[in-house]
């Protein structure tokens, strides 16, 4: 039996768990997934729907909000009872923190962002490593595989069924929430699309210039029925909220078109976006890395192009 952690903010479900239930399901016939917080119960009908037979929900009142160490706890709690073979969660920041911390409790070997996955004595999984420029083949040498399932490695299928849900309330101590989300404050969303659900992202980098560039970003992602993005250097100036930073330490995207403005390309960036369908870059640098990876290039000002882009989808639209 595999158990997947779900992972959700407030209610909202993180699509990379999808893959990670699939993923799971791949493995065994047997798939049964939790969710930390009462909120999680209403994704039931979804996960149920993605494979999984039955949805642990830890209850406490502390996962209204997201507190990874406790999460660890009751996820602890929960495989001593269960015993599954696997514990997956989706290669996100917030899953492999979860996870770490188990396998942490358990003192156990984590595998974190694997592409592939065999169950067996020992466990093989491939890795990916160096921001997936590179990939490692491993042996995990554990009764317990704990691993995470590397960003958009797997499309998410649906195969009908329903959740069972199974309410339970972890032990915990005050040590166990030591680090949780105490308030919340510059959350952005353009026009309500989250980057993970984007088909378009119009995403923004030290070209820009600073806060008041990206009102043009915002135009044309709002025209193309899209959200904004940025670099880290982006979020590192305070031009943008880190909620929007696409990379390695930020959000990992897939989106159908991904359009990289005054963006030089950093390993860690690329990481984030290169799942992208599309990459169009913007950029007055010929030389600039993030060239390497785009399939369509336009070498110029962004603060010139944009608005033309922006008039032409406008005129092409009548």
């Amino acid at each position: 039996m595999i158990l997947v952690l779900v992972d959700h903010d407030r209610g909202v479900l993180d699509p990379l768990s999808l893959r990670a239930l699939t993923a799971a399901r791949k493995l065994s016939s047997d798939v049964q997934a939790v969710v930390m917080g009462r909120q999680g119960a209403i994704l039931a009908k979804e996960i149920g729907e993605y494979g999984a037979d039955t949805l642990f929900v830890a209850t406490n009142d502390v996962f209204a909000d997201y507190t990874p160490m406790a999460s660890g706890k009751a996820l602890l709690e929960l495989v001593t009872k269960i015993n599954p073979e696997a514990v997956l969660a989706a290669g996100s920041p917030r899953g492999n923190e979860q996870l770490a911390h188990l396998a942490a409790f358990m003192d156990l070997p984590m595998a974190a962002e694997c592409s592939s996955i065999k169950i067996g004595n020992p466990h093989e999984v491939t890795r990916a490593r160096w921001a997936a420029n590179i990939f490692e083949e491993a042996l995990v040498h554990s009764d317990l595989l704990i691993a995470t399932v590397l960003a958009f490695s797997v499309e998410p299928e649906q195969v009908g069924g329903t959740a069972e849900i199974k309410e339970f309330e972890a032990t915990l101590d005050a040590a166990d929430t030591l680090v949780r989300v105490i308030g919340r404050g510059n959350e952005s969303k353009i026009g309500g699309i989250s980057l993970t659900d984007a088909k378009v992202i119009v995403s923004g980098g030290r070209g820009v210039g600073g806060p008041e560039g990206f009102g043009i970003l915002e135009e044309l992602a709002d025209l193309l029925g899209g959200t904004v993005g940025c670099s880290r250097v982006v979020t590192s100036s305070g031009w943008r909220p880190h909620a929007e930073q696409v990379g390695q330490t930020g959000t990992k995207v897939a989106p159908d078109l991904y359009l990289a403005c005054g963006i030089s390309g950093a390993m860690q960036h690329i990481a984030g976006c290169k799942n992208s369908k599309t990459i169009v870059v913007i950029n007055t640098d010929p030389e600039a890395p993030i060239l390497n990876y785009a399939d369509y290039a336009i070498i110029g000002d962004l603060h010139k192009v944009i608005p033309a882009l922006t008039a032409a989808v406008r005129a092409a639209r009548g």
